[in-house]
């Protein structure tokens, strides 16, 4: 037994009890209480874990337990809100994939976020039920060893097999696959919504033959890339740095990538609200955010991160003007709207 557990018992049946445990200080009682973070695993966990999970355990006592979700939580998330069987308190959320969606079905917990109350982050980062804590890029990465003279740099080069040959591998999901085949096909990155979907399609055709592997995971696709299975591949930024970390002969092709906003969001009528709400409230910190980009290759919502974040590693980040000037924001608002008809297309194509 415990020095800490004897001392308290005495203290309390010595008082009476009841005053005596109220004296106590309340982050002693706190280390009771936990909640279930659901993040995307892999490199998130590591770089959120001494980002976010640590710190906010220190500074309140309730500790956080991450879990990996799915790719895509939206079906998990609805069980959830519908059965009151909550297995995750606070979860990650894509803006373009699930937010909106999510927002409209009157699933998200309210959490009365403003602009006012986070002046430093990024205006699409926050909705009045959900606030982005990074910004990831759906972009191309090569192999340096593969493609050493001439390089690609596009996603017509990554459809040109003849020019650029070797294996290759896309996401098996119509997000970010349909804009890549339409940018390929020559369609501008400023004018791909509302994207053509018989045209993207169109464009799937000619390269259908020459994919490996069409990835369903992030650490699917890094180990893709990462042990020289394909050779090119459309995937997430953060993944790819992840090989480049692990000294894997990786570039990543920022031209003509989609970025988007991941965050935290909690499902409406959870029991621990006001402790999930603390939570997310606490990751909009500047110092909280520049901490998890140096294991996580993805960019901060907040801005002032940047004042914290070392030059070299800010190069890599998919928020640094250089990186975001070949880039878009998927449309969030297209997305929610046609998901379900793009996805049914896409995965009919998949499997035709």
């Amino acid at each position: 037994m415990n020095t800490f557990s004897t001392s308290r018992r005495s203290l309390i049946k010595s008082a009476g009890g009841g005053l005596a445990a109220l004296a106590l200080p309340t982050s002693l009682f706190a280390q009771s209480k936990q909640i279930v973070v659901a993040d995307p695993g892999g490199p998130y966990s590591a770089a959120f874990r001494k980002g976010f999970y640590d710190p906010f355990e220190k500074a309140t006592g309730i500790k956080v337990v991450n879990v990996a979700r799915e790719a895509q939580p939206l079906a998990q998330f609805t069980a959830m809100v519908q059965t009151k069987n909550y297995i995750w308190d606070v979860t990650m959320l894509t803006l373009s994939a699930d937010v909106l969606a999510l927002e409209a079905a009157g699933l998200l917990e309210p959490m009365g976020l403003t602009h006012a109350d986070f002046p430093g982050l990024m205006p699409e980062a926050i909705t009045p039920n959900w606030l982005g804590v990074d910004v990831y890029a759906a972009t191309l990465a090569y192999r340096t060893d593969k493609f050493k003279q001439e390089t690609p740099k596009n996603w017509v080069d990554f459809w040109d097999v003849k020019k650029f040959p070797g294996r290759r591998s896309l996401r098996r999901n119509a997000i970010d696959t349909l804009e890549q085949a339409l940018m390929a096909d020559g369609v501008p990155i400023d004018k791909l919504y509302p994207l053509d979907i018989d045209r993207a399609l169109r464009s799937l055709d000619k390269i259908r033959s020459h994919i490996s592997v069409w990835w369903t995971s992030g650490a699917q696709s890094m180990q893709l890339i990462q042990s020289g299975e394909v050779d090119m591949i459309g995937c997430w930024n953060g993944r790819s740095q992840a090989a480049i970390d692990g000294k894997a002969p990786v570039a990543i092709v920022w031209n003509q990538g989609l970025y988007s906003i991941e965050g935290w969001g909690i499902a409406k009528g959870l029991p621990k609200a006001a402790e999930a709400k603390a939570f997310v409230k606490f990751c909009a910190d500047a110092a909280r955010q520049a901490a998890f980009t140096e294991l996580l290759g993805y960019g901060p919502t907040n801005l002032k991160a940047f004042d914290l974040v070392p030059p070299e590693r800010a190069k890599i980040l998919p928020t640094a003007p250089n990186n975001l000037a070949g880039m878009r924001l998927a449309s969030p608002q297209w997305w929610e709207t046609n998901r379900q008809v793009a996805s049914e297309r896409f995965n009919a194509w998949v499997i035709g």
